[in-house]
C-alpha cells in the first residue's frame, strides 16, 4: 500500500462528503424554515453513518446544529 495514495485518496472522499453534506444540510434547513416545518431557532440532531465495503467499518457520528 502506498501510504501518500491513501492518505490523498482519504483526504479527497472526506473533502467530498463534508463539501456535499453542508450543502444539503442547507438546503434542507432553509427549505424548512420557508414552509414552516421548523422556525430556526432549533437545535437539530445530526447523524452520519460511515460505512466502508471490504474492512468491516461500520461507525455512527452524532451531534446537534444548534440554528440559533
Amino acid at each position: 500500500m502506498n501510504e501518500d495514495i491513501f492518505n490523498l485518496q482519504i483526504r479527497k472522499f472526506l473533502k467530498k462528503v463534508g463539501i456535499q453534506s453542508q450543502r444539503q444540510i442547507e438546503m434542507s434547513v432553509r427549505e424548512a424554515i420557508d414552509s414552516g416545518r421548523i422556525t430556526g431557532s432549533e437545535t437539530l440532531h445530526a447523524k452520519v453513518q460511515l460505512t466502508v465495503d471490504g474492512v468491516n467499518i461500520d461507525h455512527t457520528i452524532e451531534d446537534t446544529i444548534a440554528l440559533e
